[in-house]
């Protein structure tokens, strides 16, 4: 079983989001065992303090070494990590690849940055895989901590009731998913287009397929050209 470890500053943040739906209930089967650490836990500091200004002067904080080598090392003196992920904006962008390789390995850390970053000298001893969301800042790791583990369990074997639906998910294949509809057929005079209702098989998987690709090429260039390399 896939076991995540998740390191934050701010806790209460993953608690919930990580209970709930496919997480939720992966965990509930014993799919997937994942675990929540305080990093004020391991703090020395007598206010439970994580952070501190940064040398040289500057705005912001930033998260001090001590907790989180603390905290890393304690785990690590009872399991061996695969990987100990960090997230952050000046790092590789995480994609669905990364997704696929984490879900194949068996125990993952993911430390959560905070306020302006964390000492660099975590970055260069601790951690062996860095990850961006996107290019956007945000208040905290947590949130693109709940969005690899998400991404992560989701392709866990049990963990999704139609075990083809995560190999037909977007960027897959570096496309876009083709549109999808449900009933009604006609709704308010806008109807499912015909080829879905044929029952034709090889006609709806040619039509998904192209409407994957026009829709790559319209809204991701980029994929688009990366999908007809690979191709």
């Amino acid at each position: 079983m896939l076991r995540i470890d998740i390191l934050s500053a701010v806790p209460a943040l993953l608690e919930s989001p990580l209970a709930e739906s496919i997480v939720g209930r992966a965990r509930q089967k014993n799919l997937v065992d994942i675990r929540i650490h305080d990093l004020r836990d391991y703090s020395t500091d007598k206010h439970r303090k994580v952070d501190d200004y940064p040398y040289g002067g500057g705005a912001g904080m930033v998260m001090t070494p001590q907790p989180v080598f603390d905290c890393i090392e304690s785990l690590q003196s009872e399991i061996s990590y695969d990987e100990i992920i960090f997230t952050a904006p000046d790092a590789e962008r995480y994609e669905q690849k990364h997704a696929n390789e984490l879900s194949l390995k068996q125990n993952i850390l993911i430390l959560c940055g905070h306020y302006k970053g964390v000492d660099h000298r975590v970055r260069e001893q601790l951690i062996t895989r860095e990850f961006s969301i996107g290019d956007v800042v945000l208040s905290g790791g947590e949130i693109p901590a709940m969005a690899i583990t998400d991404s992560i369990v989701r392709l866990l074997p049990g963990v999704l009731g139609d075990s083809e639906s995560a190999l037909t998910d977007s960027f897959q294949e570096s496309l876009l998913s083709p549109p999808v509809y449900t009933r009604p057929a006609d709704f308010r005079g806008l109807k499912v287009p015909d080829v879905l209702l044929s029952g034709d098989h090889k006609r709806v998987e040619m039509w998904r397929r192209n409407q994957a690709l026009a829709r790559t090429e319209k809204l991701r260039p980029d994929l688009a050209k990366k999908h007809h390399k690979d191709s």
